[in-house]
């Protein structure tokens, strides 16, 4: 019986939940890096994240200006279209690496194509979001780190 016992509780250890990226997100540009792209003054993030749905509106001012735009996905692999830079059509697939949200979008910007690789990762106490990104395009890669701060 305390075999069963021990083997249960090692497979739901193997199955624990995923992490719940809900919340109102502010950027703390201070930790964050955008590499060779300009950092934008402000950016919030409202997530609202119901497995396998996740929904994102992003709020950002730059020297460019005002921008606003939400982004659906679904954490199970299947391609999603959303808006992508520049208003053009951008193609994503998002699924889970353990704790970690993995979000491959290929578009293009005029008539350069990109793609863009990111992983979400929370912070044990839940209050900090970071998004590790790689964008490559015909002009290289940047690699960039941004923070998010819970509101």
């Amino acid at each position: 019986m305390r075999l069963i016992s021990l083997a249960v509780m090692a497979a739901s250890i193997g199955f624990a939940a995923t992490p719940d990226l809900t919340g109102n997100w502010k950027l703390n540009a201070t930790k964050s890096d955008f590499g060779q792209f300009p950092a934008p003054s402000a950016m919030t993030q409202k997530i609202s994240h119901a497995e396998p749905k996740l929904t994102v509106e992003i709020n950002m001012t730059s020297d460019m200006g005002e921008f606003a735009f939400t982004s659906n996905y679904t954490t199970d692999g299947k391609e999603c279209t959303n808006q992508g830079f520049g208003g053009s059509e951008a193609k994503s697939t998002a699924k889970w690496d353990g704790d970690t949200l993995v979000i491959d979008t290929k578009g293009s910007f005029g008539d350069n194509p990109y793609t863009m690789k990111d992983k979400w990762s929370l912070s044990e106490d839940g209050k900090v979001l970071t998004i590790l990104r790689r964008f490559s395009s015909s002009m290289g890669d940047v690699d960039q780190k941004i923070i998010l701060d819970k509101q």
